[in-house]
């Protein structure tokens, strides 16, 4: 028997995706404001720039929580190899994305990246709130 709001392994698999809408309609809200400032102060390369830059941590974080909450589900031991491999992978294909559209001298590459910086903080942010509102409410429920 587990501690009292502490929430048994095997009894709500589905929690952990629970908290990808809010996460999505978060960061389609700063999609939105990055592409409409990046319009404002650069006009629209900048704006394609911004956005995109949020679309990429979107990918990114979406992507990993899928795969690892399926991990979950198969076999809690795949966590550590994947959670790594896709890390690796992703910074890895990140830094490669970068540096290939730097050498092209696009001139959205710095709203870009102030869209992943912004995508960062955002997601973290509507994350750290889901998990000790929502999330801590359903498990002491």
């Amino acid at each position: 028997m587990a501690e009292p709001g502490v929430v048994e392994p095997d009894a709500d698999r589905r929690w952990r995706l629970r908290h990808l809408p809010v996460l999505l309609g978060a960061s389609a809200a700063l999609a939105a404001v990055a592409a409409v400032l990046g319009a404002v102060t650069g006009g629209a390369t900048a704006a394609l720039g911004a956005a995109a830059g949020v679309g990429v941590t979107v990918f990114s974080y979406t992507l990993t929580t899928v795969v690892l909450a399926r991990a979950d589900q198969v076999n809690p031991q795949l966590l550590l190899p994947l959670g790594l491999g896709l890390y690796v992978l992703k910074f890895s294909l990140l830094g490669a994305v970068l540096v290939a559209v730097a050498s092209t001298g696009w001139g959205g590459l710095v709203p870009l990246c102030l869209g992943i910086v912004a995508g960062v903080a955002v997601w973290t942010a509507v994350h750290i709130w889901w998990l000790t509102t929502v999330h801590a409410r359903r498990a002491h429920s």
